[in-house]
C-alpha cells in the first residue's frame, strides 16, 4: 500500500476506533449543517413571536452565522408547539421559545405529550406584565369602571385571551376571585386576533401583556386600563398597577428559549453561551428598548429553577380552582 493511502487508511480508522464520548465533538465542529427551527408557540405578530424574531440577529452570529428560523404554532394554546420541540431530535436543529404559566399549565390540565422538567433550559429573554386593554374610545377608562361594568350584568362582560390555562386567562380569574365580578371569558388563539376583537367590538376588553399592545396605547387605538407587575413597569411608568387601584392581583408571563431534552450538554452550552452574549449585547439591550420588551434575563439553570417553581404552584391552584372550561 501507497505510504499516503497507509497514512490515510491509519487516520480513518483512529477516528472510527475511537471512544464514543469524543465522537459528539467531531459532530458539533461542523454543527450547524442547515438551518435551525424555533418553534414559537404564538401567532406571527404577537409577544412570543416578537421577541423570537428579535433575538435571531444577535444570536445567529454566535453560533457560526446560523440560519434561524421561527415556525409559529398557536394552535391549542401552544401545546402543538411545545410538543413539537419536546418530540424533537436533541441535534440542535429545533429549539423553542416557552413561557410560564402556559408551558406548565398545560400538563396539569389535559394529557400532553411532554413534562416540563423533561426540556433543556437555555435562557431567559422577557418578563412581560399581565395587562387588561380596552378601545381608546371606550366608556371604560379604568379598572374601577371595568368592574363596576361586569357587576351591573354579570357574566356578560366580555374579555378575550389568548387561551384556557394562559397568562391571560388566568389573569381573569384572579380578577373574578379579587372583586367578586362575574366576565365572559373568550379564548382566541393568540394576542393578535385578542386586539382585533377589542377593536372590532367584539369584546369589551383584551388580557394580553403589556409590551404586546403598548405601541398601539401610544398610537390611540387602544386604552390600557391596569398592569399586573408589582411595581410599575418603566415604559408604561404613567399607568397604574392593579394593586394600586385597590385590586390584589400580581400576573406576568416569564417568556425563554427551551431546547429537547437529553441534549448534548456541549451542544447545549453551546446555545446558552451564545444566548448570553446576545443577550447581554448593548446593541440588543437597546433593541429591547425600541420594541418595549421588558427584559429579564437568566441563565439556563435559573430560569429552570423558575419553571419548576411555578409548576408546584400552579398544581397546588388546580387542586383549589381548577381553572379548565
Amino acid at each position: 500500500m501507497p505510504l499516503r493511502r497507509r497514512q490515510l487508511s491509519l487516520a480513518l480508522g483512529g477516528i472510527l476506533a475511537a471512544p464514543p464520548l469524543l465522537m459528539p465533538r467531531i459532530a458539533l465542529a461542523a454543527w450547524p449543517e442547515r438551518p435551525i427551527q424555533i418553534v414559537c408557540p404564538g401567532p406571527a405578530g404577537g409577544g412570543m413571536d416578537t421577541y423570537a424574531r428579535a433575538v435571531i440577529p444577535f444570536v445567529a452570529p454566535r453560533l457560526g452565522n446560523a440560519t434561524m428560523v421561527v415556525v409559529n404554532r398557536p394552535n391549542a394554546s401552544g401545546q402543538l408547539a411545545f410538543e413539537t420541540v419536546a418530540l424533537a431530535e436533541p441535534d440542535g436543529y429545533t429549539i423553542g421559545v416557552a413561557q410560564t404559566p402556559n408551558l406548565v399549565t398545560l400538563p396539569i390540565e389535559r394529557q400532553v405529550r411532554y413534562r416540563v422538567q423533561d426540556f433543556t433550559f437555555i435562557a431567559n429573554v422577557v418578563e412581560d406584565p399581565c395587562a387588561l386593554f380596552v378601545r381608546a374610545n371606550s366608556p371604560i377608562r379604568d379598572m374601577a369602571g371595568l368592574i363596576e361594568a361586569a357587576k351591573a350584568k354579570p357574566g356578560q362582560l366580555a374579555i378575550g385571551s389568548a387561551g384556557i390555562g394562559t397568562d391571560d386567562h388566568l389573569l381573569i380569574l384572579a380578577l373574578q376571585q379579587a372583586t367578586g365580578a362575574s366576565f365572559s371569558h373568550v379564548p382566541y388563539s393568540g394576542t393578535p386576533p385578542i386586539i382585533n376583537g377589542v377593536l372590532a367590538g367584539d369584546i369589551a376588553a383584551g388580557s394580553l401583556n403589556v409590551s404586546e399592545g403598548l405601541g398601539l396605547v401610544r398610537q390611540g387605538t387602544l386604552r390600557l386600563l391596569g398592569q399586573g407587575g408589582a411595581t410599575r413597569w418603566d415604559s408604561a411608568a404613567e399607568i397604574p398597577t392593579f394593586r394600586e387601584q385597590g385590586i390584589d392581583v400580581v400576573a406576568g408571563s416569564i417568556r425563554g428559549v427551551i431546547a429537547p431534552p437529553g441534549m448534548p450538554d456541549a451542544l447545549r452550552d453551546r446555545f446558552r453561551e451564545a444566548f448570553a452574549g446576545a443577550l447581554a449585547d448593548p446593541a440588543w439591550i437597546r433593541e429591547a428598548a425600541r420594541l418595549s420588551l421588558p427584559l429579564r434575563v437568566m441563565g439556563g439553570e435559573e430560569q429552570r429553577r423558575v419553571f419548576l417553581e411555578d409548576d408546584a404552584k400552579l398544581r397546588e391552584l388546580w387542586k383549589r380552582a381548577a381553572w379548565r372550561e
